[in-house]
């Protein structure tokens, strides 16, 4: 990530050719941090700091990009963050100052530059910067660049550079008791830190994750978090590289090369562009120019012809194209940069219809039903992302079947790197800005920061073509109209007020972010705030805009009523699993395994720990009771796969009334209980697995209400087919009891009712809690989509206690294959292979009576050593009794 940040500003930094070329100085390495002198927060007195905060004022090695956190870790300072409980104890490093130093030498022939600039690509949050003992910068956003001219301040030699970091909270709190309120935040602390009800993270452009969410940690971090470096220049440089995509179809892509030059001096230049297509083909434009000393906004039109456009995955090929851009004067190159980006056009289409107002993503005229998850960030502290781990989960969703991630509004802008990737992938992005869903500030100061901001990264990010929308922020208007501590809020303020902070936040979400987009990345949609209908009227409603979904899981309603609405797109609902027992293990120890010991409630952040008598509700509904601990968690992974299946299912089924599936979430910022699919290590849980099924491209869809079952054939792709509709009918013991085809023709882009069948007309006078249906879709003879359908919850059915379940390893061509077998019924089949971390190509599956499958090992492994780990169950061994 550090790589390809730098790689990036070498591309857009420029200069005359020769000797002066532009030079970059990486200031990464060297850096000290100590606990501030003078740092007489109570909290830090009182806290885990144990009345011995000396040790800590010894300037220590850091780590940059870092944190305060993980430099102390590091050092050996604290324990894990991750281990057992050990949150609470850690709190105290929020709370107080930390000061970071660097002494670097530099050398005359620098001096001689034109221009030595100092940049940072992230402060967090409240920093001041100092040179050489001179005061240069007092920053106070997390998410902005900050480039400072810096020639004048330094000197051959050695030079210091020291960034004080002052606590959010020590530093607001105090403030902000003395207002006549506090607007309404998220997550109230769980450890005295802000008193209830008075949260500083609504006021600082800082990641409000890391106040504590219901799927993460509380670590307020400071440090500097993103690179930091000095860059030289003479005379010239490109400050910003853009692809404008005035018009992009299947003839012509007709682009608007726009550079940003600053010049020292007025003078005549020519601007080379020119382009590389993905299949080679190659194209030039020049163009003469008049600079003037200052800012020059440049454009030059380009046209290609029957361009290669880009296209999420399953649409066609993710082609991205490479743009080079030059400035010469006099025949010599002064400046130049390079960017790589892809050619599409996208459309947030809300046409009237009988449903009421749709919502749907058109990419290159063709309408995507967006299927994916929402992503938070990758870990509680963001500098110890890797390019490989972003690959890894990008690469998951990807295998899943995934075309669309909604990076949520409550962490922060990924590096460039993670957006490359997701472009490389044809993954679609839904990108919020970093709201996520307190209430906001409404005076012009914070509102200007938030624009600059969103200047900042809309222009770093806008030539990524996987960005398809941005948004506002995540849920702040349906929190202001309709959560009860907002509605309380409301009565207690004078109305006058009220109207004050909802024509800020209108203004901030409605006007100014929307400005900005419009402006700098008028290809992409804007949308105000998730769920709204851009306010246009109510927000999280099912008849016109995006809508989140939390009456099953927040409101203790069953999972069949996912069934009860069809939104027009479902950008959020979720269910709760735990990771496998090798992550828990990471963080607990053996006498930590039950869910209401004190480890597993702090490694459970809904409800303040309670989240686990949810599960349990949800598991006892469906399932029964868990026999142990290893069985509470496997069931808390089989019920949250199966509820997210129905939901996902049901939602597909009904396009086009609805175009888009995103369930929460995808992804851990740490080990613990969460709505993720994929844990904090990268293993995928249940839903995952059942993902790759159920977003598959062709899926065959059973849905049943009332004792009566209706069949879809749903397809992503962009030609009908045709197919045959097998419907077999089984006892659990593996007896045919009737089996009929019928044609199908499925539509392009669509899904295809195909069958209504009551209970009656299935079961044929059949016991249904012994019964079980397979409806498989067949295309020339083959299988391309499956399902098994049930009568009833699974705690209501006779499954056979003894399935009969086998599982063999052997040596495949491309490394170990298991094979599963069963002599009868098999529900919720799950193979672990304990520590061993391999990735499997199937798991979390039933099986019919006599089936077999055969699964592909992925991952370095001896094949002896996965004989000892793998096991295998299934449903019945997971419960305290089974019924006859």
């Amino acid at each position: 990530m550090r790589r390809a940040s730098l790689a990036l500003a070498a591309w857009l930094i420029a200069g005359a050719a020769g000797a002066a070329t532009p030079v970059e100085k990486d200031l990464s390495a060297g850096w000290r941090f100590r606990l501030a002198p003078g740092a007489e927060d109570q909290h830090a007195r009182t806290m885990s700091c144990n009345g011995s905060c000396e040790r800590f004022r010894d300037w220590q090695p850091a780590v940059v990009p870092g944190a305060v956190q993980t430099d102390l870790l590091a050092q050996g300072r604290i324990g894990d963050p991750f281990w057992r409980d050990n949150e609470a104890g850690l709190q105290w490093i929020g709370l107080t100052d930390w000061d970071y130093q660097l002494d670097f030498q530099l050398d005359a022939a620098a001096l001689k530059r034109d221009h030595v600039d100092l940049v940072f690509d992230g402060l967090d949050t409240f920093a001041e910067v100092s040179l050489n003992g001179k005061k240069l910068l007092a920053a106070d956003n997390m998410f902005r660049r900050w480039r400072l001219p810096v020639k004048g301040s330094l000197h051959a030699g050695t030079n210091t550079l020291q960034v004080h970091f002052q606590s959010p909270i020590a530093r607001l709190q105090p403030w902000l008791t003395k207002q006549p309120y506090s607007l309404p935040g998220e997550f109230d602390s769980a450890f005295g830190d802000e008193p209830k009800g008075k949260q500083t993270s609504n006021y600082v452009r800082k990641a409000n994750y890391q106040y504590g969410w219901d799927w993460g940690p509380r670590y307020v971090t400071m440090g500097i978090w993103r690179p930091v470096r000095l860059e030289s220049w003479d005379g010239w440089r490109v400050a910003d590289l853009h692809i404008a995509q005035a018009k992009v179809d299947e003839a012509a892509a007709d682009l608007q090369v726009q550079l940003d030059v600053r010049a020292d001096k007025p003078g005549r230049a020519k601007v080379k562009v020119d382009w590389t297509a993905p299949d080679g083909r190659h194209g030039e434009q020049t163009q003469d120019v008049a600079l003037k000393a200052g800012e020059n906004p440049i454009t030059v039109p380009v046209a290609i012809d029957r361009p290669q456009r880009w296209w999420p995955v399953g649409y066609g090929e993710p082609n991205l194209y490479r743009f080079h851009a030059a400035v010469a004067i006099d025949g010599a190159t002064v400046a130049e940069a390079e960017r790589e980006t892809g050619l599409r056009s996208v459309e947030l289409r809300r046409e009237k219809d009988q449903w009421g107002r749709g919502f749907a993503f058109v990419v290159n005229g063709v309408p995507i039903f967006a299927k994916g998850a929402n992503l938070i960030p990758f870990d509680s502290f963001p500098s110890r992302v890797t390019p490989e781990r972003m690959q890894a989960i990008l690469q998951s969703a990807h295998d899943a079947n995934m075309n669309m991630l909604r990076m949520w509004g409550g962490g922060t802008y990924q590096d460039d790197a993670f957006y490359a990737m997701a472009d490389r992938l044809g993954l679609m992005i839904w990108q919020d800005f970093m709201f996520g869903g307190a209430i906001t500030p409404y005076d012009d100061a914070f509102r200007e920061n938030t624009r600059i901001e969103a200047v900042e990264q809309v222009t770093r990010l806008r030539d990524h073509p996987s960005i398809v929308l941005w948004a506002g922020n995540n849920e702040v208007q349906t929190g202001w109209d309709d959560w009860p501590d907002r509605q309380d809020f409301r009565k207690f303020v004078n109305a006058d007020e009220v109207k004050r902070i909802d024509d800020g936040m209108r203004e901030l979400f409605g006007g100014t972010l929307r400005k900005v987009v419009n402006e700098l990345s008028p290809g992409t949609p804007y949308w105000a705030s998730s769920p709204s209908t851009d306010f246009e009227g109510p927000a999280n409603v099912e008849n016109d805009g995006d809508f989140h979904y939390w009456k099953v899981w927040s409101g203790s309603e069953p999972i069949s009523h996912y069934l009860d609405i069809t939104p027009r797109f479902q950008s959020e609902y979720g269910l709760q699993s735990f990771p496998v027992m090798a992550t828990i293990k990471a963080f607990a120890q053996p006498d930590d395994m039950q869910p209401e010991s004190k480890v597993m409630r702090a490694h459970q952040k809904f409800a303040n720990g309670d989240g686990n008598q949810r599960l349990l509700l949800y598991i006892r509904q469906e399932y029964g009771e868990p026999k142990d601990f290893p069985s509470f968690v496997y069931l808390s992974q089989v019920m949250q796969a199966e509820g997210i299946e129905l939901a996902a299912e049901h939602l597909r089924s009904a396009r086009p009334r609805n175009m888009g599936s995103l369930y929460w979430q995808l992804n851990d910022v740490w080990p613990g209980a969460s709505w993720a699919s994929v844990d904090y290590f990268n293993r995928w849980k249940a839903l995952q697995f059942h993902a790759k099924r159920f977003y598959a491209p062709v899926d065959v869809v059973p849905l049943r209400r009332d004792g009566k079952t209706d069949v879809f054939a749903v397809s992503d792709r962009t030609a009908a087919f045709d197919a045959t509709l097998r419907t077999r009918v089984y006892d659990m013991a593996g007896k045919l009891l009737s089996e009929e085809s019928k044609s199908v023709h499925a539509t392009a882009l669509s899904s295809t009712p195909v069958a209504s069948l009551d209970d009656a007309a299935l079961l044929k006078g059949a016991d249904p809690r012994h019964t079980v249906v397979s409806f498989d879709l067949l295309e020339q003879g083959k299988v391309a989509a499956h399902h098994l359908l049930y009568f009833g919850a699974a705690r209501t059915l006779a499954l056979p206690a003894q399935p009969g379940l086998e599982i063999a390893v052997r040596a495949g061509d491309r490394g170990p294959l298991l094979s599963v077998s069963t002599k009868r019924l098999a529900r919720a089949v799950w193979i672990d292979t304990g520590d061993l971390d391999v990735r499997l190509s199937n798991n979390a599956f039933d099986l019919l009576p006599g089936e077999s499958v055969e699964i592909a090992v992925d991952g370095k492994v001896d094949i002896d050593a996965l004989r000892r780990a793998v096991t295998i169950r299934s449903l019945v061994d997971a419960l305290k009794e089974t019924k006859p």
